[in-house]
């Protein structure tokens, strides 16, 4: 049995994180010690290891959840597409590297296909379609055959000027009105550029932008330190209306 401090600097996985996973059901510890501490065992690092493996594949929480859970769970096929998308990106490193060294020694320089990352973008998204199975992912998808780079690339920046929005307020109140009043137009630019958002998918995203990680780091960029930890409680309040 391992500790949650122990997983955490075993894994790379934030404490915070594990913790987490514990409260939404997606990793539970195997068990407790008798101070209630939580322990895990083989089996528990075998789904961790699953579950930062679709992260990989770019799934939100809840999908994998999902996808872990299901009935006909093939976790073979789940590690050979890792390892095909893990080769892709070793790939696209190499061929980075082979330009970086190829510019440093005065070579050509206009050469930008070593920055093509269609096959890894085209591999995850036939992957994801393997095991999506809720209508929000369906809808994404749907919707997002059909947008171009430079649409994504602009809904994306919309979406941080959102949070640059809540960082600017995160010193007031996260329940306030003016909190309130961005968590509505997150919801609702998120359901009509992504899918549809129901309180009950804010909520869950709300959890994901406070727990840690790549989510975190890029709201409290766009909005300054605490931003993402605001966002997470104005939207615990808001669905709590």
């Amino acid at each position: 049995m391992m500790t949650v401090h122990e997983v955490s600097k075993k894994t790379g996985v934030s404490i915070r994180a594990l913790q987490y996973y514990d409260r939404i059901g997606l990793l539970r510890p195997a068990a407790y010690s008798a101070s209630g501490y939580r322990l895990y065992d083989e089996t528990s690092l075998e789904r961790l290891q699953q579950i930062m493996l679709f992260r990989e594949l770019e799934f939100g929480l809840g999908e994998i959840q999902a996808i872990l859970d299901r009935p006909d769970f093939d976790a073979d096929r789940a590690l050979r597409q890792q390892i095909r998308l893990l080769t892709l990106k070793k790939e696209h490193l190499e061929e980075l590297i082979t330009l970086a060294k190829t510019v440093r020694e005065g070579g050509n320089t206009m050469d930008f296909q070593a920055f093509d990352t269609k096959k890894i973008d085209e591999y995850v998204a036939r992957a994801k379609a393997e095991w999506g199975n809720t209508d929000a992912y369906r809808e994404f998808e749907q919707r997002h055959s059909i947008s171009t780079p430079e649409q994504r690339q602009d809904e994306a920046a919309q979406m941080m000027e959102i949070f640059r929005a809540f960082g600017a307020i995160r010193t007031q109140a996260h329940d306030g009105e003016a909190a309130k009043a961005l968590v509505r137009q997150l919801q609702d630019f998120i359901t009509a550029h992504y899918y549809t958002c129901t309180d009950k998918i804010l909520y869950g995203l709300g959890q994901m932008y406070g727990t840690g990680g790549e989510f975190t780091e890029n709201i409290d960029a766009a909005g300054g330190p605490g931003t993402a930890e605001f966002v997470k409680h104005a939207i615990e309040a808001y669905c709590k209306r």
